[in-house]
């Protein structure tokens, strides 16, 4: 687990990036078309060799202050999935920005799946 350091003059803050996938999650709940985050069912040598984001719907990488955010969903059949995107990155990227003073540079999103009404109206 990664943790980002902050020092001020009264003392230091670490935020941990399981607290940033957190907010992530919060965030992307908010946005219409979004059903559910997405079990990432993905393996890449990348995950396996650092043994972190297997099967995490939300993934951080934290580099000199500076976050990216790889997030998979589920989106409602129907919705116009570039917008949906669009507005998931724009909330993800404030949110994370506004609570923690990290900088995002990136919220790249994943759709992983299209969910039909009826199948959200059984669960």
């Amino acid at each position: 687990m990664n943790i980002e350091k902050t020092k001020t003059s009264v003392g230091s803050l670490k935020i941990s990036q399981d607290v940033i996938a957190t907010i992530a999650s919060y965030a992307a709940e908010e946005i219409e078309g979004v059903i559910s985050l997405s079990d990432n069912k993905q393996v890449t040598v990348k995950s396996v060799i650092s043994k972190t984001g297997i099967n995490k719907p939300i993934q951080i990488s934290l580099n000199d202050d500076v976050a990216v955010v790889d997030i998979h969903v589920n989106i409602l059949f129907g919705a116009k999935i570039p917008e949906v995107s669009e507005n998931l990155q724009k909330s993800i990227k404030e949110a994370v920005q506004n609570m923690t003073g990290i900088t995002v540079s990136k919220v790249n999103v994943h759709v992983d799946g299209i969910v039909f009404a009826q199948a959200k109206e059984e669960e």
